[in-house]
C-alpha cells in the first residue's frame, strides 16, 4: 500500500511516516520544509514542494498510485493565526481544497485528516468528546473545521472517505532520539519549557488567573507516538467499513502550566526559570479530551500518556538534537 504524507518532515508527520514505513507501507513524503525539516524523513521517498501546487500534484498522482492521503501540512500557531490569518486561511483551506480536488481527479479514495482539537473553542464540558459544540475562538481552529467541514461535502459529493483525528497538544519523541520535536519560532509548551531549562533564560506562563487549580491553563498531552499509531489504525477502520469517521485523541487528563514546569524538574534535575505574563488571545482555559470513541472502534488508547515519560523523551530529544 502506498501513502502520499503531506508535512511528513514535520513532527507528527515525520513520526507517523517512520511508522508507517516499520509496518511495511511505501510512502512519498511532501513538504515545503516551510516548517519541517529535511533530516527528519527518515523513511520513504522524500519530494520538496508545496501541497497547494496543482502541477506538483498531478504529476505525483500520476506517477504513483497512491491508495491514501495522509494530510499533515498546516500552519499550526494559535497566536500566529491571530495576527496573520490571510496565510492560514490560504494554506490550510486553499491549498487544502487543491489537495482534495487532486485526490477526486485521480481516484484516491482514502484521506487521513490532521485535525485540531483548537475546532472547539472554549469548553462546554470536560472532558470533550466528538459532540462537543464545534466554536472556534481563532483562525487557526476555523480553519482546521473548514478542512472537516470540507471532507464531509467530499465524502458525499465524490465518495472520499476521511479520518478526522482531533488531537488534543502533541508531546514527546522517539525512544531512540531520532526524530523530535523541532519549530522555528518555537511555541509549543514543552520545548519552550526545556530550552530556559537549558539557558536559564525565563520564559512566559501566559495567564495566572484563570479558574484553575493553581491560575495557569490546563492541557492534555499525548504521546506524538500514541498518535502515529491511531493515524495508522484509523486508514484501516476507514478501509475496512467504508466509511468516513472522525476522533478526538488525548490522555484523558489534563495538567496545568505549572504542574508541567514542576515535572520537568523532576525529569531533568533543572531549575524551569518562568515568569507570568498577561493571558494569550485564543487561549481556552482547559482543553481535556474524552478519547472514548478511538478505543471503541479502534481499539486505540494513550498507552505513553504518563507525562514523566512523555517529559524524558522529550528531554532526550532536546538534549541530543538532529535538526
Amino acid at each position: 500500500m502506498k501513502i502520499l504524507v503531506t508535512g511528513g518532515a514535520g513532527y507528527i508527520g515525520s513520526h507517523t511516516n517512520r511508522l508507517l514505513n516499520e509496518k511495511g507501507f511505501e510512502t512519498v513524503v511532501l513538504d515545503d520544509l516551510s516548517d519541517g525539516h529535511r533530516e527528519a524523513v527518515t523513511d520513504g521517498e522524500f519530494v520538496e514542494g508545496d501541497f497547494g501546487d496543482q502541477e506538483l500534484l498531478d504529476r505525483l498522482m500520476t506517477e504513483n498510485r497512491f491508495d491514501a492521503v495522509f494530510h499533515f501540512a498546516a500552519f499550526a500557531s494559535v497566536p500566529d493565526s491571530v495576527i496573520r490569518p490571510a496565510r492560514y486561511y490560504r494554506n490550510n483551506v486553499t491549498n487544502m481544497q487543491t489537495l482534495l480536488d487532486a485526490c477526486v481527479r485521480h481516484g484516491i479514495g482514502y484521506f487521513v485528516f490532521s485535525s485540531s482539537a483548537s475546532t472547539f473553542g472554549n469548553p462546554q464540558k470536560i472532558p470533550m468528546d466528538e459532540n462537543h459544540p464545534q466554536l472556534p475562538i481563532n483562525p487557526y481552529g476555523m480553519t482546521k473545521l473548514i478542512g472537516e467541514r470540507m471532507l464531509q461535502d467530499y465524502d458525499r459529493a465524490y465518495g472520499l472517505k476521511s479520518c478526522i483525528f482531533r488531537y488534543f497538544c502533541a508531546a514527546g519523541g522517539s525512544k531512540d532520539g531520532r526524530n523530535g520535536e523541532a519549530h522555528d519560532p518555537e511555541t509549543h509548551l514543552i520545548p519552550v519549557m526545556m530550552r530556559a531549562a537549558l539557558s536559564g533564560k525565563p520564559f512566559s506562563v501566559f495567564g495566572g488567573d484563570y479558574d484553575t487549580r493553581d491560575g495557569s491553563c490546563i492541557r492534555d498531552f499525548i504521546h506524538v507516538l500514541d498518535i502515529a499509531e491511531a493515524h495508522i489504525s484509523g486508514l484501516g477502520w476507514i478501509m475496512g467499513h467504508r466509511e468516513s469517521e472522525d476522533f478526538n485523541l488525548g490522555s484523558e487528563q489534563g495538567f496545568t502550566v505549572l504542574e508541567m514546569i514542576r515535572a520537568l524538574e523532576e525529569v531533568s534535575g533543572r531549575e524551569v526559570p518562568f515568569r507570568i505574563a498577561e493571558r494569550r488571545e485564543g487561549d481556552p482555559p482547559v482543553l481535556v479530551a474524552a478519547s472514548g470513541r478511538a478505543g471503541e472502534l479502534l481499539g486505540w488508547k494513550a498507552s505513553r500518556s504518563g507525562i514523566r515519560e512523555i517529559l524524558t523523551d522529550a528531554w532526550n530529544w532536546e538534549n541530543h538534537r538532529r535538526y
